[in-house]
């Protein structure tokens, strides 16, 4: 399969191209006090996953009671000041290093779409520490659902047919089965896989999937995806 068959890409955000493990886990062992430098990033994502569950509204501002309740749970400090201190760091969350330039060659070739469950907000704090690479950008400020909603991807198809984009037209790239890859298959999208988590045990901040979905492309890293689609 050639990528030249392809005129736009659309991205997830988080966990792709934003390196959110690192910095949900830098938040908490930074605010949660002398106990949060003793656990495991596994206990740290197990209780993060719950807190996201029961509060899966707007990041820029559920972060907040996200943190409060895996604090509870963890013990570590839960006042306002170590709640607030970690909203803030949610909109401070670093592109991978290698992000920031795999877009930038991207763009010379593709349309470049983020498709995030973020919402505005936080998008466009992302967005800005990637070099504000997108022509487009649907979040669930736009949709009024979250990935893996089949809603989400409906919309994105619907926006960018107004401007003469076919669904065969994208390759949907992504690090998460559960939110990405698996739906946008099922849908009938190529994907291409950014397996972040390569040669790591578990499934880190993001949800568990029973089955892994075979994508039409597979890459540890953003470079070598640009590489490959676009050259070195």
């Amino acid at each position: 399969m050639s990528y030249d068959s392809f005129k736009v890409l659309t991205f997830d955000v988080v966990g792709t191209l934003i390196d959110f493990e690192t910095g949900a886990l830098e938040g908490v062992r930074r605010v949660g006090g002398p106990r949060a430098a003793s656990l495991g990033d596994d206990q740290i994502f197990a209780a993060y996953k719950r807190g996201r569950d029961a509060h899966p509204e707007r990041s820029s501002e559920v972060m907040f009671h996200v943190y409060r309740d895996l604090a509870k749970e963890l013990d570590l400090s839960s006042d306002d000041h170590a709640c607030d201190a970690f909203q803030l760091a949610v909109l401070r969350w670093q592109p991978f290093a290698d992000s920031v330039e795999a877009l930038k060659r991207l763009r010379t070739k593709f349309r470049l779409v983020a498709m995030t469950n973020a919402d505005r907000v936080a998008l466009s704090a992302y967005a800005h520490a990637l070099g504000n690479p997108f022509h487009d950008t649907v979040c669930a400020d736009d949709t009024g659902v979250a990935k893996p909603n089949p809603e989400f991807f409906a919309f994105n198809k619907g926006r960018q047919s107004a401007f003469g984009y076919k669904q065969s037209d994208i390759l949907h790239v992504a690090q998460s089965q559960h939110h990405d890859i698996g739906i946008a298959r099922k849908l009938g999208y190529k994907v291409c896989w950014i397996e972040r988590r390569q040669g790591l045990k578990g499934f880190g901040g993001t949800p568990e999937v029973a089955e892994l979905t075979k994508p039409d492309f597979h890459f540890a890293s953003m470079k070598a995806f640009a590489d490959a689609a676009v050259g070195s």
